[in-house]
């Protein structure tokens, strides 16, 4: 059996283990979060490296990207750089393709029309790919990664004003450390609304759950939410709100969806080569060959 281990900054809370097939070859997936501790990830990826077929990297990216630029996270590259043996990924690499084709996906199989739906993206340079299928379905996108990631009161409304805005910030905001912008240990269970009336306004809300979960308002009713990650207990917490549905761009697996970096290393093990060197033509035919698609739940 392949055994694929996500080492994550997140909460030890939302540990999970499951086995799966996929293409033909049962696999172990387990996550393991540190609570925001780097060296324990560091610790458990030395520990770990050669041992497992692949590493997720979770709680932080190690890219991010903004059209055909890449920025590095510092910190990120210093846990990376602790599997010697093991690949490990971040989820960057499927973010750019799989949830391209959830957005196509919902357009053809379940007839949802984004022409001019109000979209609101928490942070989009983290899901570009995501963020540039939303706008070219035609609907009217809201980025908000100086809203949630920085705490600005600045909406984006364009793709370019997004790429603008990665280029700027992007060299800086990759050399901070990862709990300065983004949701770490105990924060991923803490709710603290902030900016509001953007969910207000929005009909769907896709993007990082951690994200949507810390900021999201009381008052959800009737909205959609596109992301991953999600538990059972976020989806009692999402239902309590008044989500009425949730589309997951990662399967169910056993009783949660798991983050792309889990999925990506699935995907490279499948693939059986070095994560540098998989094209995106690489994945989208992995993708294929799986069957992999979104899962869509009603929640109220």
């Amino acid at each position: 059996m392949k055994r694929v281990v996500s080492v994550s900054l997140g909460s030890s809370r939302r540990n999970h283990q499951a086995t799966a097939e996929f293409g033909g070859e049962m696999f172990s997936i387990e996550r393991i979060g540190t609570d925001g501790d780097k060296q324990k990830a560091i610790d458990m990826i030395r520990e770990l490296d050669g041992t497992v077929d692949a590493f997720g990297l979770g709680g932080t990216d190690l890219y991010i990207f903004a059209g055909d630029k890449r920025y590095t996270f510092r910190e990120s590259v210093e846990i990376a750089a602790a599997a010697k043996k093991t690949p490990i990924v971040d989820g960057s690499g499927l973010k750019n393709t799989l949830e391209r084709r959830v957005v196509q996906y919902l357009q053809n199989q379940a007839g949802i029309c984004f022409q001019d739906k109000p979209v609101l993206v928490v942070c989009a340079v983290d899901r570009f790919g995501l963020a540039e299928a939303l706008v070219k379905a035609g609907s009217k996108a809201v980025f908000g990664d100086l809203l949630f990631g920085l705490g600005l009161p600045i909406p984006i409304r364009s793709l370019a004003g997004l790429a603008r805005l990665a280029q700027v910030i992007a060299p800086v905001v990759t050399k901070l450390p990862i709990r300065m912008f983004y949701p770490t240990g105990k924060k991923q269970t803490e709710n603290k609304p902030l900016f509001s009336s953007y969910f207000h306004q929005a009909e769907i809300v896709a993007g990082d759950f951690h994200f949507i979960r810390r900021y999201m308002p009381a008052d959800m009713k009737g909205k959609w939410i596109i992301t991953n990650t999600v538990t059972a207990e976020d989806e009692q917490f999402l239902a309590g709100r008044g989500v009425s549905t949730l589309v997951t761009t990662t399967p169910d697996l056993g009783g949660r969806s798991f983050g792309t970096n889990v999925l990506e290393g699935v995907l490279v093990t499948l693939a059986g080569k070095p994560p540098q060197k998989l094209t995106v033509d690489d994945y989208e035919k992995i993708l294929d060959d799986i069957g992999l698609v979104p899962r869509i739940k009603q929640l109220a």
